[in-house]
């Protein structure tokens, strides 16, 4: 059943800035991907870190030729976020502990091409991944979530310059869209919430922003975090590759909102299942577009992999301010440059036709 939302109402998306307890653990674990990939693009990596108070603590499974001095890859980023010694935490003085061992061998099997049961690269994890796309803002995204990040990017700016001296890196936003007919109406209500000197300490945390990275509470989320993870983990590239793909069928014009599912079994390249949703205001036969992902677009880990050059040093500003929406050469999976050929090709199927859901019908994909 496709529930909808009728009339207007209302609808609120937070974020959170790069020095929040959260962002700050999923920075150290992206930063100690960066610094692997920078001299072994091919290392396995599965980091998770956790802040408490003044220290840092590092664990996970690591496959790699690089040699990493992960305590300074740690305080660099500390330092980095903006903390200094009057806010109880500090790069400079954090106790930092590592746990890192090896990737399991049986995973690694599993995703290394040639090896195991599959002659392919296999997926690292088994899941399910969503990407999402709207046409109600340029970036292709949410209009609360875009509007809540960039509240906190311009209140970066101003610690960093200096304008306004007081503010820590902690800080917080929350904007309530008031929409009508399926439309963005209005701005309704603004939070922002900022530490600033003598503030109180970290709480403990361990880096789960699953929602602030994605879509703000639109569409579905798979459950698997971003942080952390090689591309060789579908948590992580397949989530690239659903955005990539639901962002080239708006941009085209096939469809005005569409999330896309993709969902693998551990070792297996091939997805289980592709699942194509846009919530009625589709164009063409959500069939017809099924039919175009697999064609057009890289659904295998390997392939999604190479597409997207994902192979690189790019993960730590992916740890803040979202991982989509983003005017950044390096999110390759931002690019609409299958949106001309997909409007194309359904014109040539002569499969274009009226949405099923337009105005006050379209669904409120968030149910």
């Amino acid at each position: 059943m496709v529930h909808t939302k009728k009339g207007r109402y209302l609808f609120t998306s937070e974020s959170v800035s790069e020095g929040h307890p959260d962002k700050v653990c999923d920075q150290v674990s992206d930063g100690i991907l960066d610094a692997i990939y920078a001299q072994d693009p091919y290392g396995r990596v599965a980091i998770e870190t956790l802040v408490k108070d003044n220290r840092v603590v590092v664990a996970g499974e690591v496959t790699t030729k690089a040699a990493i001095n992960f305590e300074q890859v740690v305080r660099n980023i500390v330092k980095g976020i903006g903390y200094t010694p009057d806010t109880g935490f500090d790069g400079d003085t954090c106790d930092v502990l590592v746990f890192i061992r090896e990737q399991s061998p049986d995973i690694s099997q599993g995703v290394t091409e040639g090896e195991g049961l599959f002659k392919e690269q296999g997926a690292g994890d088994q899941g399910l991944m969503f990407g999402y796309a709207t046409n109600e803002t340029p970036e292709l995204m949410p209009l609360p979530i875009m509007l809540a990040h960039k509240i906190l990017l311009k209140l970066r700016e101003l610690r960093r310059d200096g304008t306004l001296p007081y503010l820590r890196p902690d800080a917080k936003s929350q904007v309530t869209i008031e929409y009508d007919e399926g439309k963005p109406l209005r701005v309704d209500t603004v939070v922002v919430s900022t530490q600033h000197k003598d503030s109180a300490t970290h709480e403990e945390i361990t880096g789960r922003k699953i929602i602030v990275d994605t879509y703000g509470g639109h569409g579905s989320h798979g459950g698997g975090a971003f942080s952390g993870k090689d591309p060789t983990k579908v948590d992580r590239s397949a989530a690239y590759a659903a955005r990539y793909i639901a962002k080239n069928i708006v941009a085209s014009g096939l469809a005005d909102k569409c999330e896309v599912q993709l969902a693998y079994a551990i070792g297996v390249a091939e997805p289980v299942s592709i699942l194509v949703h846009c919530f009625g205001t589709n164009r063409v036969d959500e069939d017809v577009i099924s039919q175009l992902i697999r064609k057009h677009f890289p659904v295998k880990p390997a392939d999604i992999i190479t597409k997207l050059d994902l192979r690189r040093p790019i993960y730590r500003k992916t740890a803040s301010y979202g991982h989509f929406g983003r005017n950044d050469s390096d999110f390759t999976w931002e690019r609409t440059d299958k949106a001309v050929m997909l409007a194309q090709e359904a014109q040539k199927l002569h499969a274009l036709h009226k949405p099923e859901h337009v105005g006050s019908e379209v669904p409120l994909d968030a149910q």
